[in-house]
């Protein structure tokens, strides 16, 4: 059984140490490729740069009609942003009447501040001045590829229209590609009041006429860059309201990235601090309890690789406070432990009776504070959310580490130890 056991322990070390060696180093095996956990997490505005936006709704609808005009907003920002290719933009309504846009790592700030701003009603409007569609009547714009009678690839805008949209650009084009002069059948496409396409539809004697399927494409002259910027402000449409540019802000990564690499390096040696601490004054429970936070380390790595998971500088001190609760929960289960030994009570029973004894204190614990962070989720914004999101995701690893992990590590390890000794336990006199 004693043998078991020590196979078992030796097991779990490896698989400890070869997780540790992948989330510090990283795997590549042919095509097959793990990142470190430095390069697997996606970092915040704070630390990668980028650009936030406070816009404000320039109306005096209140209630249901004010939350509903606040929402379809930000649905269109949202398929603005998207056309940036921006991975996880946190775009949120702040108050009642502004949205605030942040997007971390994006290569041109203007651009984005720009796109984002645009806020006039999109028009497809006939060279006689006559809106022949709006944006409401477009269904999709996306980029696409086709093969020119040369043979070569060119890349066009293609559209779709609505029922009412198909009929209305039908009868436009049925009407403009009869005349001669390509300036007469222009079609120009208004955001903002400002033309940001003028596509000619092909004349008649050119195999043109009406485009009666509801289906058109735009093409002549793009790269993937510009047709996809043209896409997205067609698919973006118009904001529903006047939006007001409150405070927008570019921030550099440098200050950021440098605040990472010490936040990393002071976590690192508040680990091993609190590794020493633990087996000094614990012995056994404390080797465990250094598992433990390697284990929990572990745990919120990739569960923020997975899920996503912004991190912030206010996220990484989420995760500092958890981790002092994870050391606080074993602080409380080990001293438990001891008095139980102290009293005269087997090193085995100890452990079982301190569990159960402490468990009520370590749950009400983190239960409280798991509240907490779900308050300051929901109801908090930008640094504040990363702050929430992060604590939630350290106390629930820290309680599956300090009480279920740690329990049948302790029991594994007096199974190993024969729990004949107390010193191992750090306890030195009992009472008998």
């Amino acid at each position: 059984m004693k043998s078991k056991n020590i196979v078992i322990l030796i097991f779990i070390l490896a698989i400890l140490g070869s997780a540790s060696y992948v989330a510090l180093n990283g795997v590549s095996i042919g095509d097959f490729k793990i990142k470190t956990a430095k390069e697997s997490i996606d970092l915040g505005l704070d630390l990668a740069g980028g650009v936030y936006v406070v816009l404000e709704a320039k109306t005096d609808e209140t209630g249901e009609d004010l939350r509903r005009l606040m929402e379809q907003s930000r649905a269109i920002i949202n398929t603005r942003v998207d056309g940036l290719g921006v991975s996880e933009p946190n775009i949120f309504i702040e108050g009642g009447k502004r949205i605030r846009v942040e997007l971390a790592g994006v290569d041109n700030p203007q651009e984005a501040i720009d796109l984002i701003g645009q806020t006039a009603q999109l028009q497809f409007i006939d060279p006689d001045q006559n809106v022949v569609v709006t944006g409401k009547n477009v269904v999709k714009s996306e980029v696409q590829s086709f093969e020119n009678q040369l043979g070569q690839q060119e890349i066009e805008v293609s559209l779709e229209f609505d029922r009412e949209g198909a009929e209305s650009f039908a009868e436009a084009t049925g009407r403009l590609s009869e005349e001669a002069n390509a300036e007469d059948r222009m079609i120009f496409i208004v955001l903002d009041d400002q033309i940001i396409s003028s596509p000619v539809v092909r004349a008649k004697s050119d195999g043109g006429g009406a485009i009666s399927d509801g289906r058109a494409a735009i093409s002549g002259g793009f790269d993937l860059e510009s047709a996809s910027g043209l896409a997205t402000l067609i698919r973006g449409g118009a904001l529903p309201v006047e939006m007001e540019e409150l405070q927008t802000r570019a921030i550099g990564p440098t200050l950021g990235l440098k605040a990472y690499d010490q936040s990393i390096r002071a976590g690192a040696i508040a680990l091993l601090l609190i590794f020493a601490f633990m087996i000094i004054f614990y012995r056994i429970p404390g080797i465990v309890a250094s598992m433990g936070l390697i284990i929990y380390t572990l745990i919120v790595i990739f569960s923020m690789s997975i899920l996503n998971v912004k991190l912030t500088l206010p996220g990484i001190a989420g995760l500092i406070l958890s981790i002092g609760m994870a050391v606080d929960a074993n602080v409380v289960i080990f001293e438990r432990i001891k008095e139980e030994i102290r009293i005269g009570k087997t090193v085995r029973t100890s452990i079982e009776t301190g569990y159960k004894r402490a468990l009520t204190s370590v749950i009400d614990a983190n239960v409280t504070t798991l509240i907490a962070g779900f308050v300051l989720y929901y109801f908090g914004v930008g640094p504040i959310r990363g702050f929430g999101v992060t604590l939630i995701l350290g106390i629930i690893a820290s309680m599956i580490t300090a009480v279920f992990v740690s329990k049948y590590l302790l029991r594994l390890m007096v199974s190993i130890t024969g729990g004949k000794s107390t010193q191992l336990y750090g306890v030195k006199e009992v009472k008998i």
